[in-house]
């Protein structure tokens, strides 16, 4: 598993741990030098409206240091790497982003530091959150030629009205924008300062957070984190009810893959731990082949088995320890999975019920 994978997950379980009750966690995005000159792992770049994508990627630029100086000799500023957004296309209802996949949130705080930098029709920097598509999402910007600050959000693809006052936000310097989350309510602030009254808003209730820019803004990011409540995919608690119903079962897993991530991994366990796990080339075989896999072991018999959607299409693999019995063969191990297997697949319409 890549570190920053498994990063978040180990920050998601050490919040629902805490408790055993879900409570806040914490991750910052690398932007870090490993990542110079493409886009890091975990971001998927997405095209609001017309024109060419944006062009996403590391680079290096002069940041002050968000903290204050030890002391009076302590350097002002220091050359860091950045996320940038390049592109120059002026086609005016252009609007790149570039949505962190890997993380699903419903309650949280986003804040990032952004400078904007040139652009002769646009200067905006501006973040997405609960985004569904580039169809849906809220987002909340701020422009250094309009000198404005709004949010607004996007059904369908139709932009709703544009909220927030007018401000100066100077180009060149770098500023703080910030979002909190809590149910229905929204704050939006910048540079420390709520701008925008606190908002209600029933439209998204969950989603990603990512980065937008307009038009041909060159824009930079930094410093880019979210605390947030971590949310227990689906299949968790499809897990659990499975392991109370059939108690003579040894373990159970779930792999499948989220978002539009294309690595099959644990979404649902008996041990929270495993979340986030990759699967291994046998739940990936019978992903591909619809068929189940007898895997026996000293002490237990695993079946590896297709979990299918309303369509009866393979949509997850399930790995199932069961206690092995004497001279059992593969084909009755197989057998006695089948009823965990449908009492897990009548719950199960869409891919979406398991990871969303």
């Amino acid at each position: 598993m890549r570190r920053w994978q498994r990063k978040w997950w180990c920050l998601v379980i050490l919040g629902i741990a805490c408790l055993g009750r879900l409570r806040a966690a914490e991750m910052s995005f690398d932007f870090g030098p490993t990542w110079v000159d493409r886009v890091p792992d975990g971001f998927r770049s997405l095209l609001a409206g017309e024109g060419q994508p944006g062009q996403w990627q590391i680079i290096w630029d002069e940041v002050p240091s968000a903290l204050p100086p030890l002391s009076e000799k302590a350097p002002v500023v220091s050359r860091r790497t950045v996320l940038a957004q390049l592109s120059e296309d002026s086609t005016d209802e252009r609007f790149p982003i570039l949505v962190y996949d890997p993380l699903l949130l419903g309650d949280f705080t986003f804040t990032t530091r952004f400078k904007t930098v040139r652009g002769q029709r646009e200067r905006m920097a501006g973040v997405v959150f609960r985004l569904q598509d580039e169809r849906n999402f809220y987002v909340v910007r701020a422009s250094s030629l309009g000198n404005t600050f709004r949010f607004y959000k996007v059904v369908d693809g139709q932009r709703g009205p544009l909220i927030g006052p007018t401000v100066e936000v100077p180009s060149g310097i770098w500023h703080e924008l910030a979002v909190e989350c809590r149910g229905n309510q929204i704050r939006c602030l910048l540079n420390g300062r709520e701008l925008i009254p606190p908002l209600t808003d029933p439209t998204f209730a969950r989603g990603r957070v990512g980065f937008w820019t307009k038009s041909d803004s060159v824009t930079y990011f930094a410093d880019a984190k979210v605390i947030f409540t971590p949310l227990e995919p689906p299949a968790q608690k499809l897990v659990e009810q499975a392991l109370q119903r059939f108690p003579r079962v040894r373990d159970l897993r779930i792999y499948a893959r989220s978002g539009h991530m294309q690595r099959l991994v644990v979404v649902g366990a008996r041990d929270r731990a495993a979340l986030g796990e990759s699967g291994g080339t046998t739940e990936e075989r019978v992903l591909e082949e619809g068929r189940p896999y007898y895997v026996p072991q000293k002490d237990v018999s695993v079946v590896v088995c297709p979990l299918r959607d309303r369509n009866g299409d393979p949509v997850a693999a399930v790995r199932i320890w069961l206690e092995r019995r004497p001279g059992e063969t593969g084909q009755a191990a197989l057998g006695r999975a089948q009823p965990i297997v449908r009492h897990l697949q009548a719950q199960v319409r869409y891919q979406t019920d398991l990871v969303e």
